[in-house]
């Protein structure tokens, strides 16, 4: 049988706690037999879990000969890793141990170093703190989950489901996991990623720069046809000053900008209008259904109607 170690470290997330102990604990075998055995550890017995504490009924000595170690979020993604959990991670992992993180469970596991050079996921709003603190790793925060084959890591809550169904699928073959889904009343795989979850409001817009007025301008303009130029004319300046410019202050190119406001412009009459999506296409500024649906789905990760039953 294999055996899941799930790691509590202090302020742990009951959500991602729950999820791997949950799905992992109700898989079963075609035969009938349990997939997994669950050990829940921790470094001291009694463990923080924000709104009540639980006493876990292993201690690190439970993560040795474990098959996978699971590594849940924190409250406190900043909170330093111990050398005892840090040692204990470390030493599985040399002995081929899988290891997989859910959550904020990235920062600590790249406390470990584990992840140095690989690539990896978080939570989207965690995700610029993750690659800033840990420039080593290559941070996707697009994606519900990254699959290094011995270090994997998903994003936030509900991402955790997809990796535990996606190691399942991986130890046990489809049909398992399948049966593990419906169990969990969730499909074996989601459309899209993260990115459809993104709240896209935080365009980068510098307050008090002198590229405030034009941002303004575009923000109230997104539904016209504007090419480079019209934006550098705008701004009374050459073509490559505007691109020098819109880096230096926002970290993008005028264009790159243009189509994340009219994405989330896009996102927000999906949610809250019924308007067809060609007429929504045509509100923020696309010339044609055909390039609104394709720049929504690069953007998001799925097809505008997918967005709109998801989220309205």
């Amino acid at each position: 049988m294999h055996t899941v170690a799930v790691l509590a470290l202090d302020k742990v997330i009951p959500f991602d706690l729950s999820t791997p102990i949950e799905v992992f604990a109700r898989t079963r075998l075609p035969d009938g037999r349990p997939g997994y055995q669950v050990r829940v550890c921790a470094e001291q017995p009694d463990i923080d879990a924000g709104a009540f504490s639980l006493r876990a009924p292993w201690g690190l000595d439970g993560l040795k000969g474990a098959d996978t170690i699971i590594v849940p979020g924190t409250a406190d993604p900043a909170a330093p890793l111990t050398p005892a959990a840090r040692d204990a991670l470390r030493a599985a992992a040399k002995d081929g141990t899988r290891i997989a993180s859910i959550c904020s469970g990235a920062f600590p596991l790249a406390a470990t170093g584990l992840l140095d050079g690989l690539r990896a996921t978080t939570h989207w709003i965690a995700a610029g703190l993750l690659a800033a603190a840990h420039p080593d790793i290559e941070v996707d925060p697009d994606v519900l989950y990254v699959d290094n084959g011995q270090i994997l890591t998903s994003a936030g809550a509900a991402a955790g489901l997809d990796l535990c169904l996606h190691m399942i699928r991986s130890d046990y073959g489809s049909a398992v996991a399948a049966d593990a889904a419906r169990l969990s009343v969730v499909p074996l795989e989601r459309e899209g990623g993260q990115a459809q979850f993104i709240v896209h409001d935080h365009i980068p817009n510098p307050q008090g720069s002198a590229l405030e007025p034009l941002l303004t301008w575009l923000q109230d303009n997104l539904s016209r046809d504007l090419t480079l130029a019209d934006i550098a004319a705008q701004a009374g300046v050459s073509t490559r000053t505007l691109i020098r410019r819109f880096r230096e202050q926002t970290g993008v190119t005028p264009l790159q900008w243009l189509h994340r406001a009219r994405i989330r412009q896009a996102q927000h009459l999906l949610e809250t209008t019924r308007h067809s999506v060609e007429r929504i296409g045509a509100q923020v500024g696309f010339g044609s259904p055909t390039a609104f649906r394709d720049r929504f789905r690069r953007t998001t990760g799925v097809s505008p109607q997918t967005y709109r039953r998801s989220f309205s």
